[in-house]
């Protein structure tokens, strides 16, 4: 079977021209009249795919939809109806439909719709296991995230699998351009062939020309004998270039005319040596600003941006972070040897509120970190050692929740937003620091190092002083 479709429609002959046709399809075809119903079928059946109606007694599409988003975000909807309205459209859009379609359907246009839905949920799904493969030298690390951005990053790298055309890869350092980057040619038709990728900073021009061109015997002092640049040795496989933002005007023209001839020139040749490698660039400058200021060729980026993937960074996607940081834990846990190690909720949530100029790599340097430091099982929040702005971590707490809670949470807050120093979360708390060590041993919270000294001197008392019952 090609996937399995839940219909959901209070009218029977569509319910039954849907399973009739998406049958002969080949497809798995389930039905129901109601919301209500589907919600009940829905776990048994597994659909990957609901075709459901907007108007029906009870339960609308749109309610059904946010319902489904809820439970299972990775399973496609589609909506029609028969009013065609604004309104409607919008809040079908918005609850995350991937289309919004109007009675009387065209069942050729169901099918090409069907099939590009299977589609991309297959290459979403490839695309975040991509990595688990052994067999693929890229998988160091897994591109790991739900965020809608994310999500539009790995659906992308499945459409340009046919493709050859060159991308550019926009976002901070530490991002993992090069990761996607990877991912893009492992998910590619040309997977078996050479991955080559590129530091266009860690080279003198020169120098770079060289490595990427090849040269011939006495091209230059040192130049003993003919050697392949990276294009030639890339084959009909992949070159990365990272930072091509930061290549000079000289090299920029000879860049240019390996994307439009297809060829290069090795350094003191006079043959140029034809290349089928494709070109995945990379950087975090912004090439449109330096093409306005006459930094950067026009028609480079041009070429360069035929596909471009712009990879947001981690403080704008911060329900990734414990995601990204269980998993980045796990895999330096294993590596060193060390199961077990776990990272409590209070410090996913410091997590989350810290803004992560580094990025992923950052993150990973400071699990890296806390688990050398780490003295038991759990990682705490200094061990990770972060530096910068630390944000307020939001309440993660009910509306309904205990007094003792969300005291035991907003001290937890203070000592985040203080980086555990004890002296100026009471004076935050407007309490004094023995008030605070009692209320620490009274919620059973693993005191924190003490930053703001030995604690022999005497206490600065708080500007204003709760009475301590």
């Amino acid at each position: 079977m090609n996937g399995r479709i839940l219909v959901v429609d209070d009218d029977a002959a569509i319910r039954e021209t849907f399973r009739e046709h998406l049958s002969e399809s080949g497809y798995d075809v389930a039905v129901a009249e109601s919301a209500e119903q589907a919600l009940s079928r829905f776990g048994a059946f597994d659909p990957g795919l609901v075709i459901t109606d907007v108007r029906m007694p009870g339960l609308s599409g749109v309610e059904l939809l946010q319902r489904l988003q809820q439970a299972a975000p990775d399973v496609a909807c589609v909506v029609i109806t028969a009013h065609e309205d604004m309104r409607s459209a919008i809040e079908a859009m918005k609850a995350g439909a991937r289309e919004y379609l109007v009675k009387p359907l065209d069942l050729d246009q169901i099918d090409l719709i069907v099939a590009r839905c299977f589609r991309e949920r297959a290459l979403v799904r490839r695309a975040q296991s991509l990595s688990e493969s052994a067999a693929e030298p890229y998988a160091l690390d897994r591109l790991v995230g739900r965020d809608p951005r994310m999500i539009e990053i790995y659906k992308r790298i499945g459409t340009l699998a046919a493709s050859r055309a060159p991308v550019l890869i926009r976002g901070e350092t530490g991002t993992g351009k090069e990761l996607i980057a990877r991912a893009i040619h492992y998910n590619s038709e040309r997977a078996h062939e050479p991955f080559v990728a590129v530091n266009c900073t860690a080279l003198p021009e020169t120098l770079l020309e060289s490595e990427l061109f090849g040269h011939v015997r006495g091209a230059f002092t040192g130049a003993v004998a003919d050697r392949r640049g990276h294009f030639e040795r890339a084959g009909a496989g992949t070159i990365f270039l990272d930072e091509v933002g930061d290549i000079g005007p000289a090299f920029q023209a000879k860049l240019l005319r390996v994307l439009q001839e297809h060829e290069v020139l090795p350094v003191g040749g006079e043959r140029t040596v034809r290349t089928e490698a494709r070109v995945i660039a990379a950087t975090q400058r912004e090439l449109r600003q330096l093409v306005a200021e006459g930094r950067f060729r026009d028609d480079l980026w041009f070429r360069l941006c035929v596909i471009e993937i712009e990879v947001p960074p981690l403080r704008e996607r911060p329900g990734d972070i414990p995601l990204l940081a269980h998993y980045l834990l796990e895999r330096l846990a294993r590596e060193a040897h060390r199961p077990g190690v776990i990272l409590p909720d209070p410090v996913c949530r410091a997590l989350q509120a810290y803004r992560w100029p580094g990025n992923v790599r950052e993150l990973e340097n400071a699990l890296s970190r806390a688990l050398i430091l780490a003295r038991g099982p759990a990682i705490a929040l200094e061990d990770l050692r972060l530096q910068g702005d630390v944000l307020e971590p939001p309440s993660p707490l009910p509306a309904d929740c205990s007094l003792a809670a969300a005291e035991r949470a907003h001290i937890e807050r203070m000592l985040a937003r203080t980086h555990g120093n004890k002296r100026q979360a009471a004076r935050l708390l407007h309490i004094s620091r023995s008030r605070l060590d009692r209320l620490l041993e009274k919620h059973g919270l693993v005191p924190k190092q003490d930053r703001s000294g030995s604690g022999t001197g005497p206490e600065e008392p708080p500007a204003t002083r709760a009475p301590e019952a």
